[in-house]
């Protein structure tokens, strides 16, 4: 008597019909990117510095988030639609003389705030309780200020807000000239440097 053959299954198609699922679920599927502040790490300390750089303390501008997210800057209470102004006045107060002096700065030319951008310092501290929104809203505002004061300069200069110029760099479609966009946008840059520190700083009265 003649034995049954099994009916083969065709192992071929299976495979076929698997990669074809896969590369939909690739091709369908929305990868969650997680988003972060970007931010420059200074460069490391030469090796021939000794000891901690002392910041004179009219250089330096306090913000402070408590364990309520109550936001405090130089001690006093503050509302976060307020920070902006604030940090604005400080780096863009001008009050240093003479070698100090700051020509395109328009504050207050207060000598007890900054002598100027280069100085300047933001010190923001955290509580280890702080809501995580609140301080991106603080960061956010901080960051604002910057950018505000070297759209002004970068208008003034070249006609256009550095934000702009940014975008005009990493525009593939861009006709001008990019080395010296690149260039200027630096210029603008280093006239408010972004100084803005997470540490606990030391300050001398000088």
């Amino acid at each position: 008597m003649a034995r049954r053959l099994a009916p083969e299954v065709n192992a071929g198609s299976m495979a076929d019909i698997a990669f074809l699922l896969l590369i939909f679920f690739l091709v369908s599927t929305t990868i969650q990117t997680d988003y972060g502040i970007s931010r420059k790490l200074p460069p490391p300390p030469e090796e021939s510095t000794t000891g901690s750089v002392m910041v004179k303390e009219k250089n330096l501008f306090r913000v402070e988030l408590n364990q309520l997210n109550e936001l405090f800057v130089e001690k006093k209470r503050l509302e976060l639609k307020d920070l902006r102004a604030a940090a604005i006045a400080f780096l863009d107060n001008g009050g240093g003389e003479l070698d100090q002096y700051c020509s395109y700065c328009k504050g207050a030319h207060d000598p007890k705030s900054s002598d100027n951008p280069n100085k300047a310092i933001i010190s923001l501290i955290n509580n280890r309780e702080t809501n995580y929104e609140a301080y991106i809203a603080v960061q956010n505002e901080l960051v604002a200020a910057y950018t505000e004061l070297r759209n002004r300069e970068a208008t003034r200069l070249y006609g256009m807000t550095f934000t702009l110029m940014k975008d005009y760099l990493k525009d593939p479609n861009y006709s001008g000239d990019k080395d010296r966009l690149k260039q200027q946008i630096e210029e603008v840059r280093g006239m408010y440097p972004e100084k803005l520190s997470e540490a606990e700083p030391l300050t001398a009265e000088l």
